[in-house]
């Protein structure tokens, strides 16, 4: 039988089988030593169900998932990692309408105390578009693995990204348009909370919705989160973005991941670009 402490060599139970397989992450290089890996996923002209315009709000799985890596790869024994901050930050004239692999090649930064610093560049057809950090920090291991339910979505050339992210777009409220995130278990980490990627990629929406609305034309250029306590996916969890500042040439929103509870379980903002 395979415990806690076993399984834990084998992978970042953050970034779970069941993520890279809804989202068509491939490890490409790994070295557990060093503490590189290089990993890739398909982007195909997703749009923002919103507005309906490109985004690159699924490139945060990406980041997420090779930063959380090598940070996994640095934990002390008998423990695991947790995102505690994640940031992507894209040149928007490279990303207009992303539509293949991209390569996040990741590795380290510093040294490791309480937490853990990666850092990653993002290479779309032989160019670099941007990079992305992941700070980690470290839990006791001692939780009980959730099992992994079978795959229940079918992936196909007409799968939508709110297919990929479980969500919903739901009627406005205080000129607000609330995303909703749906209960989906193969969207979830191991310890049964949303996918801190998956959760990046739903704030970058809302915010960008947000900043767009009604013009549109900002592209995103960054996005920086913080994760502030575990957000679970039920009735009411949702994404809801705010414009802080839209001006002729430049965009700021922000954005919350409210759980479950009513709780804001994770920050954002987003700084676009026309």
């Amino acid at each position: 039988m395979t415990g806690v402490d076993d399984r834990i060599t084998e992978y970042d139970l953050e970034t779970p089988d069941s993520i890279q397989v809804r989202f068509g992450i491939e490890c490409l290089a790994s070295d557990e030593n060093e503490a590189t890996v290089t990993f890739s996923m398909p982007m195909n002209r997703f749009r923002n169900p919103v507005t309906g315009v490109p985004t690159i709000g699924p490139l945060a799985v990406l980041v997420d998932a090779a930063g959380g890596m090598v940070n996994h790869y640095r934990r002390p024994n008998g423990q695991w990692t947790v995102s505690s901050e994640l940031s992507v930050e894209i040149s928007p004239d490279d990303t207009g309408d992303l539509d293949g692999p991209v390569i996040a090649s990741a590795r380290t930064l510093g040294s490791t105390g309480a937490t853990s610093l990666s850092i990653c560049t993002l290479t779309y057809r032989g160019t670099i578009i941007g990079g992305g950090t992941v700070r980690s920090f470290f839990i006791p291991a001692d939780g009980v693995l959730i099992k992994r339910p079978p795959e229940t979505l079918r992936r196909s050339a007409e799968t939508t990204l709110s297919d990929l992210m479980a969500l919903e777009v739901r009627p406005k409220a205080d000129g607000q348009v609330p995303l909703g995130q749906l209960v989906d278990p193969n969207l979830n980490n191991d310890i049964g909370i949303v996918h801190g990627g998956v959760a990046a990629a739903g704030l970058e929406l809302a915010a960008s919705a947000a900043i767009n609305s009604p013009d549109g034309g900002l592209r995103t250029g960054s996005l920086r989160v913080n994760f502030l306590r575990p957000f679970f996916a039920g009735a009411q969890s949702r994404y809801v973005g705010a414009p802080l500042r839209v001006g002729r040439n430049t965009g700021v929103g922000d954005a919350q991941a409210i759980g479950d509870d009513g709780k804001v379980a994770i920050t954002a903002r987003v700084t676009a670009y026309r």
